[in-house]
């Protein structure tokens, strides 16, 4: 009896060893997640991203291609208001379309790279491989990191990455101010590993041109009556000084003047369609992220089109920073 009570201690002893064994370490899950991002030649995922950094939440379809190291493709929807946005990298630069306005802008600029992308897997990895102070937690099915960030605008601090345990394939992530408070979501829906590309999947005249089959402004959108919009946020000791309508070559224009501490020019007029043109050179610029759409940014100005209007941020004395924060905040409105 001794002998079978000492067997069965053995039995269960070794199984508890293994069972011990089996559970990748913090450094396992790295040196995976690293390898990943080395041995990966593609992939196609689509997501849904929900923001809460308005006064109402948003949400967007999202699809991403990426082709081993250069060539990204990645398309965001919003569902609600039916007006999609395009970012390319080729080997012609980047470029950033609006299909519906036939708009197209091209940098010769570093990105994905120059900064944290939510949408991007190998983005997501190399945050999570470069911060020396994040936490890891292991769920039954999921691997769940957190993360500092390196997005443009601060107040997106920190952010939450959930890895399939089985593959790694992201699963969600969650991108929060200091207070810890969700402002995005990105929850992946799918994910497909080493994807195959047609040729011209990352053209830009296709991409535009495909996209334009599918969507179109109605002229009961063109002729619509505007609305002005303000900034909910503005730099401590700055101020609404005037706001005034302005006639110009391209129709009417809202000019708000903000002065004080900090001071800049909003302008902003209704959306036209431009006439078929190559794309607009950019040569100091870069396309910024401004959550509900992609945005223009030079040194002295941030350029955008959202919901049927263009808008104009200029200013001598902001930086990066402080422009995307008041260009995210641009969601007040009053009748014109």
């Amino acid at each position: 009896m001794k002998r079978v009570s000492w067997f069965i201690a053995l039995i269960v002893m070794v199984t508890f060893v293994l069972a011990a064994c089996g559970e990748k370490t913090q450094d396992d899950i790295l040196e995976d997640l690293e390898s990943k991002m080395s041995d990966i030649s593609g992939y196609k995922a689509a997501a849904t991203m929900t923001l809460q950094t308005g006064n109402e939440p948003q949400t967007y379809e999202v699809e991403v291609w990426h082709q081993e190291k250069d060539y990204y493709r990645v398309a965001l929807k919003n569902a609600a208001k039916d007006q999609s946005q395009i970012i390319l990298r080729n080997d012609d630069g980047v470029f950033v379309l609006t299909p519906a306005l036939n708009k197209s802008f091209r940098f010769q600029s570093d990105w994905p790279i120059n900064s944290s992308q939510v949408y991007l897997y190998g983005s997501l990895i190399q945050d999570v491989l470069m911060d020396p102070e994040r936490t890891f937690t292991a769920t039954e099915d999921a691997y769940v990191f957190q993360t500092n960030t390196n997005y443009q605008n601060k107040n997106l601090s920190t952010q939450e990455i959930t890895f399939n345990k089985k593959d790694l394939a992201p699963l969600q992530v969650k991108v929060m101010n200091p207070d810890l408070e969700v402002l995005v979501q990105l929850d992946f829906t799918s994910f497909e590993e080493n994807a195959s590309f047609n040729e011209g999947d990352f053209d830009m005249e296709r991409n535009m041109t495909g996209a334009q089959m599918n969507e179109q402004p109605t002229m009961a959108e063109l002729e619509a009556e505007m609305a002005v919009h303000y900034p909910m946020y503005t730099p401590d000791g700055t101020s609404l000084d005037s706001s005034q309508t302005v006639e110009t070559d391209r129709g009417e224009s809202v000019v708000l003047q903000y002065t004080g501490e900090a001071p800049f020019t909003l302008i902003q007029e209704k959306s036209k369609v431009v006439p078929a043109t190559t794309p607009m050179n950019v040569s100091d610029g870069e396309p910024v992220d401004l959550g509900f759409t992609i945005g223009v940014m030079t040194e002295e100005s941030l350029m955008w089109s959202y919901n049927g209007v263009d808008f104009y941020l200029a200013s001598s004395t902001l930086g990066t920073e402080e422009m995307v924060s008041i260009a995210r905040s641009v969601y007040g409105t009053q009748e014109k």
